[in-house]
């Protein structure tokens, strides 16, 4: 990786009041353009949730300026690396939700539920009493997942309430545990749960991505890679990047597998979007695919 023109960037979330959110909008997106980051900050009355890109210097600069407010003091970041600039500007958005589950009154301020460690895991979801649920989207699930956890079979995360009330009972479903790839989801989704009279959840600290840092691969129950919304696209254990590219099409993560599938041509189509490929999608899909390649110079 060529160190010199290396990126950092940070994810990171909390869940805190801040009634002012609105006031912070414009002097944070000032700050972080004088730093030369990019990168998106969502800010609601819920607390505050980003992603950000940036050098070293001005990465450190925007934490502590986040920080000199008290609410946001222990604000803590996961870093990863990028070897070009992976965001094209920076925008500081205001939201009524910092992670959109569609109900605004849902609020892990008031109630959340109980934080397990990594290293506490395994354990707790080796338990036969404890129900295990991915609140992830349904093409995250797919290409890897904690060994017996339940897929919601969810295309976005606004459609977990629904799920749950399907398919949960808090009258049978006495200790649930959840688990998202950072651990925002989770959170708020624990929430929900116990505001629906739940009454033992627990949900996975730092998420899916702290656990493959933390715990060796070789007592990990975790099966195959995780989705990351970064130009990595997928991890597996100690973080190395995996083997899942995107599709160019649908932006669906493809595995060696999916590109042997008929329904695969480079640039146009994969088994994920196939069936929605019109003749007049496939022309205007070749000529963005041709366009992009003449991008690349290798045409």
């Amino acid at each position: 990786m060529n160190q010199e023109n290396t990126q950092i960037v940070a994810a990171f979330y909390k869940f805190v009041s801040l009634p002012d959110f609105a006031e912070k909008q414009e002097p944070l997106l000032s700050f972080c353009l004088a730093q030369g980051i990019k990168g998106t900050i969502l800010l609601a009355a819920e607390g505050i949730n980003g992603t950000i890109a940036g050098s070293s210097q001005g990465i450190d600069a925007v934490f502590a300026y986040l920080s000199s407010d008290r609410r946001l003091a222990d604000l803590e970041y996961k870093e990863s690396y990028a070897q070009a600039p992976p965001f094209e500007r920076m925008k500081v958005r205001l939201k009524s939700e910092i992670v959109t589950l569609g109900l605004p009154e849902v609020d892990p301020n008031q109630q959340v539920g109980i934080y397990v460690t990594p290293a506490e895991w395994n354990k707790l979801i080796s338990d036969p009493e404890v129900t295990v649920i991915d609140t992830r989207n349904e093409y995250e699930v797919r290409i890897g997942t904690f060994q017996g956890a339940e897929n919601p079979h969810t295309q976005s995360f606004r459609e977990f309430p629904e799920y749950v009330q399907h398919h949960l009972d808090p009258n049978q479903h006495k200790k649930v545990a959840l688990f998202c790839t950072g651990g925002i989801r989770c959170e708020k989704a624990s929430s929900f749960l116990l505001a629906q009279g739940f009454s033992e959840v627990y949900h996975l600290k730092g998420g899916i991505l702290k656990y493959l840092e933390e715990i060796p691969a070789t007592e990990s129950l975790w099966k195959g890679e995780c989705f990351v919304f970064d130009e990595r696209v997928a991890v597996s254990h100690s973080l190395e990047i995996g083997s899942h590219e995107l599709c160019f099409c649908c932006g669906h993560p493809i595995s060696d597998k999916d590109k042997a599938s008929p329904h695969y041509e480079e640039g146009i189509s994969c088994p994920y979007c196939f069936e929605q490929l019109t003749e007049e999608k496939r022309v205007r899909q070749q000529e963005k695919w041709r366009q992009y390649q003449l991008l690349q110079g290798q045409e």
